[in-house]
């Protein structure tokens, strides 16, 4: 500063603006340096004291909820004195500053009637600084402090500079707020989303009621719980990656990731670099260090399906993970340590596949610790019509239109053997919604798309439903007892116990559309 501009000034004054200076540009780089909000206003009332000798620098700030002032910060002083100290607008020195927005200077406390004194802490003999911490133009809290004894010459100093430090504050308070806001959004939305996961791989989601699909679905509930390396069997198509999903998200681990890989869809060098992740230089094209899937679903679930494919050779490299729950990136030399599960699926036979000589023994042990079969959809048909009506609810909830199946091309699905299983179910459905012009897919719809209608190998999977099942409503159960009677209402009825007069008002009232033969 130049000496025109200082001339006059007392050496008081003089080393009052070096010690502001000096503790202005302290006050801004503890702003900058943490985003923890508690620990800046510490550091900033810390600064306070030794730059400028404030005595019990204190910060209180709005609560939202209450309207009242909170204390939130008191340096040297305990958060279990502060913690129930609260102002009401107007309520004191401290809730005046609140409701009017002005600052205020009290050169003595003692003969100051508004100072209520509720922490016990101030020298009543000594002066008292408050201004308020602003956000934009709404007070937000109050920053307040007793200067050093002695000072009321040049008190007015003391509290133009408290204003310049409440305004930087202020800033500080404001991106605090964001902050807090930002992390609350960010919870909020990842419990909607972790509920609507968990909904959606719920075990209530996964549609069968046949007695093969309640063991199956017991069975997931048991191994969920558990680090058990699981190998899910069955058929192309038959929902394997859906247990797996099913498996990950109601277990503890569901928290973290689940990493998915089809085995059979990459060459072995490309799978060990998937799975392992490969260091820079290791090959052609890799231009940077890459992690593997493996690392990437550390604290989760890595899903390797088509495990059956991989060659021998690289069967070797995975059963060191699965024993040791080590791996070593493509071109690396350092051994890295991963806590994954594991959960593998395969349509192939692999206690042939060990008998030939083409999967390795202690693998197959190692991976076969929990197995489950996924039947066949041609081995539980009395589940079609409820994943029917499920696929074709979400088709139409994805072409934003109602859409619907008739009994007679239900009866057509029922006849079908499905070697596809549940893929060439949905397949099938979305061919046939995509040639439905109205809301309502029929019998010749479903026959364009190739299925064929079985009349006579159907009588076998008809004869298989259950009359008496409890799982089947009561539409169902007509249904099945007039596919089985070759829609001869009288033997129906018989089936079912009734009188022909019963199960025709029943056709009537279920809306059933009889079949002529």
């Amino acid at each position: 500063m130049s000496n025109a501009r200082t001339e006059g000034w007392s050496e008081l004054e003089l080393d009052l603006l070096r010690s502001e200076l000096e503790t202005l540009y302290q006050v801004s780089r503890v702003l900058s340096r943490s985003l923890n909000f508690k620990e800046t206003l510490d550091g900033v009332l810390h600064a306070l004291h030794e730059g400028m000798a404030f005595e019990r620098g204190m910060v209180s700030l709005m609560d939202a909820a209450s309207g009242e002032l909170q204390v939130s910060l008191v340096y040297g002083v305990s958060d279990t004195v502060t913690e129930e100290i609260s102002y009401l607008p107007g309520e004191g020195i401290v809730g005046t500053i609140l409701k009017t927005g002005n600052s205020i200077a009290v050169k003595c406390i003692m003969d100051e009637p508004r100072f209520l004194s509720r922490l016990g802490i101030y020298n009543p003999m000594g002066s008292f600084v408050g201004v308020p911490i602003r956000i934009g133009k709404k007070v937000a809290g109050v920053l307040a402090a007793q200067p050093s004894p002695n000072v009321s010459k040049v008190l007015s100093e003391y509290q133009r500079f408290l204003e310049m430090v409440a305004n930087l504050i202020g800033q500080s308070v404001r991106l605090s707020h964001e902050v807090a806001q930002e992390k609350q959004e960010i919870v909020e939305e990842r419990d909607v989303l972790r509920r609507t996961v968990r909904g959606q791989f719920g075990f209530d989601n996964i549609i069968g009621h046949t007695q093969p699909m309640r063991r199956i679905f017991e069975q997931v509930r048991l191994v969920a719980k558990w680090n058990t390396t699981v190998l899910i069997r069955g058929e192309t198509g038959t929902g394997k990656e859906l247990i797996a999903n099913a498996i990950h998200y109601n277990s503890p681990r569901a928290r973290g990731s689940f990493v998915k890989l089809n085995c059979a869809a990459l060459p072995e060098t490309l799978l060990e670099s998937e799975l392992f992740g490969h260091e820079k230089g290791a090959f052609t094209g890799a231009v940077a260090q890459r992690k593997g899937r493996f690392e990437q679903a550390e604290g989760g679930t890595v899903f390797l399906d088509e495990i059956g494919e991989i060659s021998a050779s690289f069967q070797a490299k995975l059963l060191r993970v699965l024993q040791e729950g080590e791996l070593e990136r493509v071109g690396g030399t350092k051994t890295i340590k991963v806590d994954v599960r594991v959960v593998a699926a395969t349509h192939r036979d692999l206690e042939a596949e060990v008998e030939k000589g083409r999967f390795r023994e202690d693998l197959y042990y190692r991976l076969n610790v929990m197995p489950l079969y996924l039947p066949p959809l041609r081995e539980r048909m009395e589940d079609i019509p409820d994943i029917a009506r499920f696929l074709v609810e979400k088709l139409g909830t994805q072409q934003g239109r109602p859409l619907s199946l008739t009994d007679t091309a239900m009866r057509v699905l029922l006849h079908h053997d499905w070697p596809g299983n549940v893929r060439e179910l949905e397949n099938c459905l979305e061919r046939a919604a995509v040639m439905t012009e109205g809301n309502t897919i029929d019998r010749d719809t479903i026959l364009v798309t190739g299925i064929e209608e079985k009349i006579s190998a159907s009588r076998g999977a008809i004869q298989s439903l259950d009359l008496d099942d409890p799982n089947l409503d009561e539409r169902e159960k007509v249904i099945a007892a007039l596919e089985q009677a070759g829609w001869v209402q009288a033997k129906a009825a018989r089936l079912l116990d009734m009188t022909p007069r019963q199960i025709a008002y029943r056709i009537q009232t279920l809306n059933i559309k009889v079949r002529q033969l």
